[in-house]
């Protein structure tokens, strides 16, 4: 082999290793992120990046994520074949659940079993809604399945893929024990309605977060096939078709408070998981004048949910819906923080609303059952990420919920002091 040919082979095998050296880690950086409804699965991919090069601070959060996903492992799966009586259909796969702040009026009798009529006693939830319904199980489906998969993302471990697997088969697509989609029979209230368009809320206010663990999960987790994927993307398409077209999606779809907000968030984010962007792009647009502008007062405060007697609860948890519904919006390139209504009207006013009581620096001045102060951290946080200089201020003082605060794995609020329904 003549000199010239050693030097163009040595200069070829240069470059190749060069070419690899250089290419394979960009590749890696440039797989695709989550495609997440609420969630940014670009900024989760940087987190992860942090978290893999040891960031400490990430490293201790993980570990609170992982605390709340090693109790899920041996729990489950749950399903709505389980209860002890079929929804008032008959159907053992049709979700039933109680409405919350109803109570019997009457001593139980054999002539009268449940204590008829039902009457209301509103933020006075009746124990009887957690058995013999679907209630219970359905959070647990959907909280595990979240935070199995939000384990599983950040950790790598299969075990948390698997059971959130296991959990989303069981209750959605196993044919023994899979749940039909719709909700005809959610917040039933006995001898009154075999159920009521306000039980669409029993999965509008976090099954969002679902279609972001199932995200997570399509990402190449172990266990999860193109079967399971292909089930779930049905079920879903299923029932954003039930919905858009009932009478009690309709209906929901008209309320003028939190039920209003959520119904919103909900078919965004189906939408948008589904395919149909165009949907969910005209739902984040005609919140601006549907909810914003009508729902939220001049000065921030949100006149329907502080006439509740849970009115600290019912502020924060209608900005859940709003701050996640203006999360789904970056997604279809609408800017819901940047609306101001007629009259002022914008989520940054209404979070600022929150912010003396959500810091401790003044009480909460409206009525309230049972103040938390750590129900308004997460919306707090999401005003700050969306650039609200007070609420950014704000951050250092806020209270860490109940198992720490997760906002740096999961930028998007959750409601912190859950009271079902």
């Amino acid at each position: 082999m003549s000199a010239r040919s050693r030097l163009c082979g040595a200069l070829v095998t240069a470059l190749a290793a060069l070419t690899t050296g250089l290419c394979a880690p960009v590749a890696a950086q440039t797989a695709p992120p989550p495609h997440t409804a609420v969630l940014d699965g670009a900024r989760l991919q940087l987190t992860k990046a942090r978290l893999d090069r040891g960031d400490p601070q990430l490293r201790r959060t993980v570990r609170a994520l992982t605390a709340r996903a090693d109790k899920w492992l041996d729990q489950g799966p749950w399903t709505v074949v389980d209860k002890p009586r079929p929804a008032p259909g008959g159907d053992v796969h049709d979700y039933l659940s109680q409405a919350p702040y109803w109570w019997p009026s009457q001593t139980p009798t054999a002539d009268n079993p449940w204590g008829c009529p039902y009457v209301q006693r509103d933020g006075q939830r009746n124990p009887e809604v957690d058995s013999g319904t679907d209630r219970q199980d359905v959070e647990k489906t959907f909280d595990s399945a979240y935070d199995l998969s939000l384990a599983w993302y950040y950790t790598g471990e299969s075990r948390y893929a698997r059971k959130a697997g296991q959990v989303l088969r069981t209750w959605f697509l196993d044919p023994a024990t899979r749940m039909n989609p719709n909700l005809d029979h959610a917040q039933f209230i006995p001898c009154k309605y075999d159920g009521r368009a306000i039980g669409i809320i029993d999965f509008s206010q976090s099954y969002t977060g679902v279609l972001d663990a199932i995200a997570l999960l399509n990402s190449g987790a172990p266990g999860w096939n193109g079967k399971d994927r292909t089930g779930m993307a049905r079920w879903n398409t299923d029932f954003l078709g039930w919905l858009k077209d009932s009478d009690f999606g309709k209906q929901e779809g008209a309320a003028a408070n939190n039920h209003g907000t959520f119904y919103d968030l909900l078919l965004a984010g189906l939408a948008y998981a589904t395919g149909d962007k165009a949907l969910a792009r005209r739902t984040v647009l005609d919140a601006r004048s549907r909810r914003i502008a009508p729902q939220i007062a001049a000065d921030g405060s949100q006149p329907q949910e502080l006439a509740r007697t849970r009115s600290w609860h019912y502020s924060t948890f209608d900005l859940v819906a709003y701050t996640r519904l203006a999360a789904i919006g970056r997604h279809v390139g609408v800017d819901l923080w940047a609306y101001w209504g007629p009259d002022g009207q914008s989520l940054f006013k209404a979070v600022d609303y929150l912010l003396p009581a959500a810091t401790g620096a003044a009480g909460w001045p409206h009525p309230e059952l049972e103040f938390l102060r750590y129900a308004a951290t997460d919306v707090v946080h999401a005003a700050a990420d969306a650039g609200d200089v007070r609420a950014r201020r704000a951050v250092p003082s806020l209270e860490a919920p109940p198992g720490g605060d997760l906002w740096a794995l999961r930028p998007a609020a959750e409601q912190l002091d859950s009271i079902a329904g």
